[in-house]
């Protein structure tokens, strides 16, 4: 039988020869993530159980990262339920303040999450790790606390949508444009419980960064996964940074798709989700004459060194409207000294940005960042959503760093090149 990269995968971690669309399948766990807002639940679940020890110390990794630093009591005390947790079972992979990093973007840095994985997260933007060749989704906090007891979650075979981009990409245009689009054709349920798995010339010449936007983000589409085949470039971003042997896994040809969808990526513009759903994605142009009161860049969808870059290169020399916020946080500590070490805050801080440290924070409406009544933000995190960066009435549009940061300039959704020309 021919199988998908996703289909492979399963049918390894489950000791089959092979799976197919709508299989139950027992699966074992290589990495299980819980963060400060999810595991805090999971370990009560698997206190509850009986449960003594987790199935292996070296495959659980906690991340504090949604409300930290610490916005009040409430955040504190689920913090110290990690805390406490991960020092009572000799966890490895348990990263404190100062080491911490926003989950999607820490763990692939750290070289924790590798091709051929099955990853499940207690988050949604799991998916992320799919950029890598994974198959990785998120869980809810029971899922999570069974698999830390038994090493073990259960699935259905997804179904399998191939995604295919051809053209050379425009300026400013990226993977977070490429997702938004794509999202934008399909419908915020439009791949709901399937694989999405990316393909085509444009993605073969895509930096891993934007896959990595692009795998985070398949869940707004709602699919199980998102998974891109690894490359050269996969495995120059491995090298020296993953932390155990990988198996890579391809897509048989004449494996199964239920639908394909081809895109020619070349007239495609800067893209920005208007509010209230990620689908709602239109050309920048058609923008133009929205003003904002703050833009945020960041999280685990752009908070990579390379969109701080992007950030820097439309902000040098200039200022943030005075009517707007702009909000920049480095997804990772690595990451911060990095854009230091290389002038990116000086850049920011002239602009008169706020930079911040590594957090999860506005994009859930958590800190750092909340929205007042009737305010509207421009923000390249991945969830645009009723109420999602704080008051109900409050409006968020997604985009890219270039534009994000443009608007910030302009103080009104921007093309880049009003800011910095062809």
């Amino acid at each position: 039988m021919k199988m998908t990269i996703t289909e492979k995968i399963l049918a390894a971690h489950c000791g089959q020869k092979e799976v197919r669309t709508g299989d139950l399948i027992n699966a074992r766990v290589d990495i299980a993530l819980g963060n400060d807002i999810t595991a805090p639940i999971a370990i009560k679940e698997f206190e509850k159980s009986g449960a003594k020890k987790v199935f292996d110390k070296e495959k659980i990794v906690l991340v504090p990262d949604h409300f930290t630093p610490n916005k009040d009591i409430l955040s504190a005390e689920h913090a110290k339920i990690l805390r406490e947790f991960a020092h009572q079972q000799d966890i490895t992979h348990y990263f404190e303040l100062g080491r911490m990093g926003v989950e999607h973007a820490l763990l692939p840095e750290e070289g924790i999450v590798v091709p051929g994985d099955l990853i499940i997260g207690a988050d949604s933007h799991t998916c992320t790790y799919g950029a890598l060749g994974a198959f990785s989704t998120g869980v809810g906090s029971t899922d999570l606390a069974a698999a830390m007891i038994t090493g073990e979650v259960w699935f259905k075979v997804p179904a399998s949508m191939l995604f295919v981009y051809s053209g050379k990409l425009k300026k400013w245009v990226g993977g977070k444009d490429l997702i938004l689009y794509t999202i934008g054709k399909i419908g915020v349920d439009g791949a709901s419980y399937k694989s999405m798995e990316f393909s085509g010339e444009t993605i073969d010449s895509l930096d891993i960064d934007g896959r990595f936007t692009m795998a985070n983000m398949a869940i707004e589409a709602g699919a199980k996964n998102g998974i891109f085949h690894v490359d050269q470039a996969t495995e120059s971003y491995l090298k020296g940074r993953a932390k155990r042997p990988y198996t890579i896994f391809k897509s048989d040809p004449g494996a199964q798709y239920m639908e394909k969808y081809e895109f020619n990526c070349s007239q495609i513009e800067p893209q920005v989700a208007f509010p209230h759903l990620p689908e709602n994605s239109r050309p920048v142009t058609e923008a133009a004459d929205i003003t904002i009161d703050q833009a945020v860049i960041g999280s685990c969808t752009n908070g990579r060194y390379s969109d701080l870059l992007e950030a820097a290169t439309i902000l040098k020399g200039r200022k943030v409207n005075k009517n707007v916020r702009l909000i920049i946080i480095p997804a990772t500590q690595k990451i911060y000294k990095q854009a230091m070490n290389d002038g990116l805050l000086d850049i920011f801080l002239d602009a008169e940005a706020i930079v911040s440290t590594p957090t999860c924070g506005p994009c859930l409406g958590g800190h750092m960042g909340v929205l007042a009544k009737g305010e509207r933000a421009i923000a390249t995190t991945n969830r645009n959503f009723v109420g999602r960066m704080g008051h109900p009435k409050s409006e968020i549009y997604l985009s890219n760093p270039s534009v994000a940061a443009a608007s910030a300039v302009l103080g009104r959704i921007a093309h880049p090149i009003e800011v910095v020309g062809e």
